[in-house]
């Protein structure tokens, strides 16, 4: 079915100004399939039910809004762990800033070398985890990646990976327009811990979609940066086979706007999922988590766990649908969102849905918003805590559960410091 006139006219303006990237017949192939699901479905307005909290305009317009670059005036994130660092500044990869792609067990390569092979591996997988989303409901901007990314890694893991893998997002230009496409195929029994962080570009536009086989792990962990003035949509796709794990965790601070998507598919009996985030917003702010998650195996757990504190008139919005089909019994499905508003011009938007065809599942979901514990400050008060540092301390506390489902350590010891860190820096 075609879109409407007025999201069909809007989806010709922002194709007008794109360039489909040259390749070999396979990868050209795909992105046509793309494009051909993005004109039919037209890209996302306020009408659409998954977009009525948030105005998708300045993410679909044919030119990005203009956004400065942030002086950054802290240690880059994840600079004590070692780890291979691949490097894109303003969506471009930059060879001179990123290490050797050489990882035992872990073959990495670029999208833009892979898409000029004529036989690779990932012509099984680009886009059709994306696909594949697209029902029960569309993700057009994801489409649209799949049509256009020039760049991206494509990393195939054979085994356990020694060290992490870190994607390196730099902003330089105020006008710059990102668009990239991650790949990754865990094999059985593999392992890896991909990192993310950096604000990336002026608007950004990211795809992952993640292959876990059998009694594979993989676990995520990135943080969006600090540029206030970004925009940026992203998308994860992962789908699980048998007794493998699937853990992301995202933290997120400053953003005009941010929309991350989540789309995740228990194929495998006894699988886990588990999605976390938390965001921090003041002012200018709009955040917006959606999470998809499908069960269609023997029991399987996922958890969803999102936590924001918002003030000075910051947006916080969560919607989360946990899909359990008629087979998949035993299924543990958690959701909790949360949002501490530390005035009374912020608000938060939330969503939560579940929808059951299996009859011996435990699935609950819950969703709540308030402003600090007026108690516990005055307790923290009482014992000689300035109100600020009582303030940051409790926020720290709501947090918490979210930063929990960070599985290494050292990584959620990371994140812990850098929140602390950014509170501090605020309050002074």
């Amino acid at each position: 079915m075609a879109a409407p006139l007025a999201k069909q006219t809007a989806t010709e303006a922002r194709l007008a100004v794109l360039d489909m990237p040259k390749g070999s017949d396979w990868i050209t192939a795909l992105r046509k399939e793309a494009l051909a699901r993005l004109t039919a479905m037209g890209l996302p307005a306020r009408r659409d039910e998954y977009w009525k909290y948030t105005r998708p305009d300045t993410l679909t317009d044919a030119a990005p809004v203009p956004a400065k670059v942030f002086v950054q005036d802290e240690t880059p994130m994840f600079d004590g762990f070692d780890r291979i660092k691949i490097v894109f500044r303003d969506g471009v990869f930059d060879a001179a800033a990123s290490d050797d792609l050489t990882l035992a067990g872990v073959s990495i390569e670029r999208l833009a070398d892979v898409a000029q092979t004529d036989i690779h591996w990932a012509k099984d997988l680009y886009g059709a985890l994306e696909s594949n989303g697209q029902n029960p409901v569309e993700r057009p901007l994801a489409a649209l990646n799949s049509a256009f990314a020039s760049d991206g890694v494509v990393i195939r893991v054979s085994g356990k990976a020694s060290k992490p893998v870190s994607l390196i997002y730099v902003h330089e230009s105020e006008t710059s327009d990102a668009v990239l496409h991650h790949v990754v195929k865990l094999e059985e029994g593999a392992e890896l811990t991909l990192l993310e962080n950096g604000p990336a570009a002026a608007r950004f536009n990211k795809v992952l979609e993640v292959e876990i086989a059998d009694t594979a792990r993989f676990h995520h962990v990135r943080t969006q940066g600090r540029d206030h003035d970004r925009r940026a949509a992203t998308h994860i796709f992962a789908r699980l086979g048998r007794e493998s794990t699937f853990k992301s965790f995202t933290l997120t601070a400053n953003g005009v706007l941010t929309r991350n998507e989540c789309v995740i598919e228990l194929t495998g009996d006894d699988a886990m999922a588990h999605v976390a985030g938390a965001a921090l917003g003041d002012g200018e702010f709009h955040h917006d988590d959606t999470v998809f998650i499908t069960h269609d195996a023997v029991n399987c757990e996922s958890r969803q766990v999102f936590k924001k504190v918002l003030r000075n008139g910051a947006v916080g919005v969560f919607q989360g649908k946990i899909l359990v089909k008629e087979d998949a019994q035993k299924t543990d499905g958690y959701q909790i969102s949360q949002s501490l508003l530390l005035d009374g011009d912020s608000q938060f938007l939330a969503k939560p849905e579940l929808e059951i065809y299996a009859d011996d599942v435990a699935c609950s979901h819950g969703s709540t918003s308030g402003a600090i514990d007026e108690d516990a400050l005055f307790y923290l008060r009482a014992r000689g805590i300035p109100e600020g540092t009582a303030t940051d301390l409790l926020t720290l506390s709501f947090l918490a559960e979210a930063v929990e489902e960070i599985e290494d350590p050292a990584l959620a010891e990371e994140i812990s410091n850098r929140l602390e860190a950014w509170l501090e820096r605020r309050r002074g």
